[in-house]
């Protein structure tokens, strides 16, 4: 039965329309050219990138540590799903476990970009690695691929119990939501943690970190979620409800404010007494010694955060489904910036000894990174496409050759 779920899963998300085939197409071509730049960079090594001995963590980094926040933000739609028991949210839970699952997965390809030496990943293997439970990135990794069991799991157990059209057994369905909706949190603590345990960076040496990465996380995770959302209402023939995308949007409002404030804090603390522990973010901010090159990231991601929460904070804007989209790309970005080039790059900036060394992403890293997110997008597409077919019934047991021929041609319209 579960060869015939993923036969007919498959036939149904190969078959759209040409907004589709372009979408993919395109997709597939940043791929092609992720894959390139990969073999270029272990054929020659790191040395095609940026990165030097004085900043050894650049923009794969920083887009890792983005994305576990994205792939946790999925929580913002389970836990009101499964714990305050919001029917619109409920209809839709499977979609944000989808985005989680492409989410992860796009983590671990910048956990591989970022390898000077494949192969040696087997290191952070729990047990049989050397550096499993004693290295933070260990327990990122282990934390990490517990998150994607658990949602590829639970995801594809609802997606398979409708498609037989029975029940999930809630004696095992159950419990897994509510570890996952725990583990949601764990993935970007100890991803916080990862940063935060190295006191010769002063700029991450600090306990605010993992309440400062949850806040971005359901900021950025879902204002992806809404854009999405607002893209199968539009696109599709699922019913995504007002009251969900309301709900969403409020959670982003109120975790982008508290970002904003622990941000503020940190400024106000690190910059009323200035020491040499503050050069990190001096430099951030205004720069350090004639070196500048952070300084429009900065102000460019504080501009699109404010801003948007500004935005958010009015109903005519955060209740306008045609507008709203444009407010969650800007906190998005926005989140990004200060997620990545504003919080990894400068915490190495200047070094333990003082060596102040800018960092420039070379067009291989960043054809890398665009490759990568292709591929999560890409990965993400048949999973939002397949999932919104069970859920329409357009993937069901047992579907005469009838019904078979309509779900065909509502694949091929999307």
């Amino acid at each position: 039965m579960f060869v015939k779920f993923a036969s007919d899963y498959t036939r149904y998300v190969l078959k759209g329309g040409t907004r589709f085939y372009a979408w993919m197409g395109l997709l597939a071509v940043l791929i092609g050219a992720m894959i390139y730049v990969y073999y270029l960079q272990n054929t020659e090594g790191l040395i095609v990138t940026g990165l030097t001995s004085q900043v050894h963590d650049g923009l794969y980094l920083a887009n890792l540590v983005f994305l576990v926040g994205v792939a946790a933000g999925a929580v913002t739609i389970v836990f009101p799903a499964y714990v305050y028991h919001h029917e619109g949210m409920h209809k839709v839970t499977v979609l944000g476990e989808m985005l989680a699952v492409s989410a992860v997965i796009m983590v671990t390809m910048f956990v591989f970009a970022h390898m000077g030496r494949p192969e040696r990943l087997w290191h952070m293997i729990p047990v049989i690695g050397i550096y499993s439970l004693s290295s933070m990135l260990g327990w990122d990794v282990l934390v990490l691929t517990g998150y994607l069991c658990l949602n590829f799991f639970v995801g594809f157990y609802f997606l398979y119990s409708k498609y037989r059209g029975v029940a999930v057994n809630k004696t095992i369905f159950m419990p897994l939501v509510y570890i996952s909706i725990v583990w949601a949190l764990s993935i970007h603590t100890v991803t916080a943690f990862l940063l935060a345990v190295n006191p010769a960076r002063p700029m991450w040496f600090h306990s605010m970190m993992p309440i400062r990465f949850i806040s971005t996380a359901f900021a950025a995770g879902p204002a992806l979620i809404i854009i999405a959302f607002l893209i199968i209402r539009n696109n599709t023939k699922l019913w995504i409800e007002d009251s969900v995308i309301s709900l969403l949007a409020t959670i982003v409002t109120w975790c982008l404010g508290i970002a904003l404030f622990l941000t503020l804090s940190e400024i106000v603390v690190e910059l009323y007494a200035r020491t040499e522990h503050a050069n990190g973010l001096y430099y951030l901010m205004f720069g350090l010694h004639g070196l500048t090159a952070l300084v429009p990231w900065f102000w460019s991601s504080v501009v699109l955060m404010v801003l948007s929460f500004g935005l958010l904070l009015m109903p005519s804007f955060r209740n306008d489904m045609a507008r709203l989209p444009f407010v969650c790309v800007m906190a998005f970005v926005g989140i990004w910036i200060e997620k990545g080039m504003g919080l990894i790059v400068p915490g190495f900036i200047p070094s333990p000894i003082g060596e102040v060394t800018e960092y420039h992403p070379t067009f291989v890293e960043i054809l890398m990174t665009l490759g990568i997110w292709a591929f999560g997008f890409f990965i993400l597409t048949i999973l939002l496409k397949g999932a919104i077919g069970v859920l329409l019934g357009e993937i069901r047991c047992g579907a005469d050759a009838t019904s078979r021929a309509a779900g065909a041609a509502a694949a091929t319209a999307v």
